[in-house]
């Protein structure tokens, strides 16, 4: 097989599914080997992101979240278990993937992802996948995202109803995550904790995260960028819109 050289033995059995993969192969488990992704968030969306990043063979995930485990979090975040109530999501985290994965280097910060510190937090990473639960971290990371030019894969989910795509907006032709929700403020009484949220729901959400972020490292397929996914739960229906730049956009006009 070509391009697997810097494979060890271990890996060419642990991969041997995506090397067989024409649009991945060789080359494209060894651009795996040596990308870096930031992950934010630690939960309901980033238990499965992680799980299958780890799984795919990441070189190394750096794991941003600054929360405990509570009881009410284990109908969604699988990546914890009972046991692991009470720990912080990052050491739990470092855990499960150690257990799935030990090629796979983890770097953990256990803090509040803001503007202030995400430059530094998310400098030299190939690509960001963003599940936090509040606009100003998300803002936070998609500005320093756009900034550092870092491609961001950025997940949410409602009660039933879930959304993705991927942001580039350095580019001429594609948006940014601005041009999307423009300067959204939180609104009181609109978390998961006072909504709720079907568990399930932020499994396929972040399962199709994981998937983004090994588009945008591989190449294979057609990116997300300057596209909208929804999914409706309720429905069992899936669609993709068309994202396109705005031009009176305060982060990337």
């Amino acid at each position: 097989m070509s391009g697997v050289q810097d494979l060890t033995d271990d890996e060419l059995d642990r991969y041997a599914r995506h090397i067989v993969l024409r649009e991945v192969g060789g080359p494209g488990q060894r651009a795996l080997k040596s990308a870096s992704v930031a992950v934010i968030g630690a939960g309901g969306l980033g238990s499965p992101c992680i799980q299958y990043l780890a799984a795919a063979g990441m070189g190394r995930l750096t794991i941003i979240d600054d929360d405990q485990i509570a009881l009410s979090n284990l109908q969604r975040q699988v990546l914890h278990g009972t046991t692991d109530v009470g720990r912080l999501k990052t050491d739990s985290a470092r855990d499960a993937v150690a257990r799935l994965n030990p090629h796979v280097e983890v770097v953990l910060y256990p803090v509040r992802l803001d503007a202030a510190n995400a430059p530094a937090l998310l400098a030299g990473h190939s690509v960001i996948a963003d599940g936090s639960d509040s606009f100003a971290t998300r803002l936070a990371v998609a500005d320093a995202a756009y900034a550092l030019n870092i491609p961001l894969v950025s997940a949410a989910v409602g009660p039933f109803d879930g959304q993705l795509s991927t942001f580039r907006g350095w580019e001429a032709d594609l948006p940014c995550y601005r041009c999307l929700v423009g300067s959204a403020l939180d609104q009181a009484d609109n978390s998961c904790a006072d909504q709720g949220v079907l568990g399930a729901l932020t499994g396929v959400m972040g399962s199709m995260q994981a998937l983004e972020v090994v588009r945008e490292i591989t190449g294979f397929g057609t990116s997300l960028a300057g596209r909208l996914l929804l999914y409706d739960a309720l429905g069992a229906r899936m669609r993709t819109l068309r994202l396109p730049k705005d031009p009176g956009c305060a982060g990337c006009s």
